[in-house]
């Protein structure tokens, strides 16, 4: 009888998949999940994790995190990206594109997953950029990088301009069943904005980034998502303006859907005005009135998942002129604590149970992943949650090689103090 087992005790299970929310136990059994009942049979003493107080999750999965490799393992390494998401709750992590070289080609796919098996304490997915090299005009091998195991298309960093190349891109997607993921911007109405156009960046004399300019992509998917067929999630939303357009999309059966972050409902463009580029993200921050709509887009199901679009920048690129900096802050050992701080404790938008849902279920579903369940069977990935632990962010206790966070020193309620990966505890608190 296998020895390669952990049993959890007295925990808050909650499973959305099979829609359970119950105290109880969870056995894990060789990487996998096992009946409870299982334990009667086993014949050598089991380690034991008390869970009384805690929440036994499903592991959670960021469908959208830079590591930088290949090319930019001074900001980020799979291995130390990895041990940021483990630090965060997460057990899966979905890797963007936009690396040098480009996620293009079948190579550089295999060339990321094997890294990752070396050296990565979490599962890894990678995406496979829509264009070679990003650029929007060529599309790449698509067919090729999904037989080496892309599980979605982007080129997160940059938007496809030409509505042609889009459609064609979606199209050959189709054939795969892969879904396109969008980074929403018309180049045209954003120009060299750097934050959102309004009062403040009138008042700082900074280039503003309409509204608008991500909006009128949101509206070019939904037309192109229900032309094709193909599913289009758009990435990182920050307009109030996206959401109205992302709901009455969904209600006509669009296979149209959107995610937040926690930066663009914890901080507003008021941030800029002491000019720190570690609040200078892509798309910008943007009002209080947009922070409304977009919890309301979470409270009514318009929005379906949550994400951090970890984008870790080295110390010397951002210590430069507000316009000069990259765009972009880290998230992944602070997103859960945003989330659960502000969705569940204090707005009360949603549940708990919806809050892992929307880390689990509905990822997973989006990018028909083998994750984001309890099942008997299942990979054991598990999360542990404390949703009521008060505690500190201090940017210097990052795993990440980079320290571009806007929320240190903030206080925050709720973390993970334990993650799982097929049946290994790879962090703890």
């Amino acid at each position: 009888m296998s020895t390669n087992t952990t049993l959890l005790k007295n925990g808050r299970i909650i499973d959305p998949a099979n829609r359970r929310d119950e105290i109880g136990d969870l056995l894990i059994v060789d990487g996998r999940i096992a009946e409870p009942s299982e334990v009667r049979d086993l014949k050598s003493e089991i380690p034991e994790i008390d869970c009384s107080g805690l929440v036994i999750a499903p592991g959670l999965i960021d469908l959208h995190v830079h590591l930088r490799e290949p090319g930019q393992s001074a900001k980020e390494t799979i291995a130390s990206g990895t041990k940021t998401a483990a630090a965060g709750g997460f057990t899966s992590i979905v890797c963007m594109p936009n690396t040098s070289p480009s996620i293009d080609s079948p190579s550089v796919v295999t060339w990321i997953l094997e890294k990752a098996k070396a050296e990565a304490c979490v599962n890894v997915f990678p995406t496979g950029a829509i264009t070679k090299g990003i650029a929007g005009e060529e599309l790449a091998p698509i067919g090729s990088m999904f037989k080496a195991g892309i599980v979605a298309l982007t080129d997160d960093g940059r938007c496809i301009q030409n509505h042609e190349v889009m459609r064609r891109a979606l199209e050959y997607a189709g054939m795969f069943d892969l879904t396109v993921m969008d980074h929403c911007q018309d180049y045209n109405l954003v120009g060299k904005g750097v934050m959102h156009e309004g009062a403040v960046s009138t008042a700082l004399g900074l280039p503003g980034w309409p509204a608008a300019g991500e909006e009128i992509i949101v509206q070019r998917n939904a037309l192109l998502a229900e032309l094709t067929g193909t599913p289009i999630h758009c990435q990182h939303l920050s307009s109030g303006g996206s959401v109205r357009l992302l709901r009455e999309a969904r209600a006509r059966g669009v296979k149209l859907s959107g995610e937040i972050c926690p930066h663009h409902i914890a901080l507003t463009d008021e941030s800029v005005r002491g000019f720190d580029t570690n609040f200078k993200m892509n798309p910008p921050l943007r009002t209080q009135r947009d922070i409304d709509l977009l919890i309301e887009g979470v409270a009514d199901g318009a929005i379906t998942v949550l994400a951090s679009d970890h984008a870790p920048h080295c110390a010397y690129e951002k210590e430069v002129e507000f316009d000069l900096a990259p765009f972009g802050i880290l998230g992944l050992e602070t997103e859960l604590g945003l989330f659960l701080d502000i969705l569940v404790h204090k707005k009360k938008a949603i549940s708990l149970a919806r809050l892992i849902e929307m880390f689990t279920v509905e990822p997973a579903r989006l990018l028909r992943l083998d994750r984001g369940t309890l099942t008997v069977g299942a990979p054991a990935d598990v999360t542990l949650l404390d949703p009521g632990l008060e505690w500190t962010v201090d940017k210097e206790q990052s795993f990440s090689r980079s320290r571009n966070t806007p929320f240190h020193a903030w206080e925050l309620k709720g973390r993970a103090v334990r993650t799982i990966v097929a049946g290994q505890t790879v962090w703890a608190l």
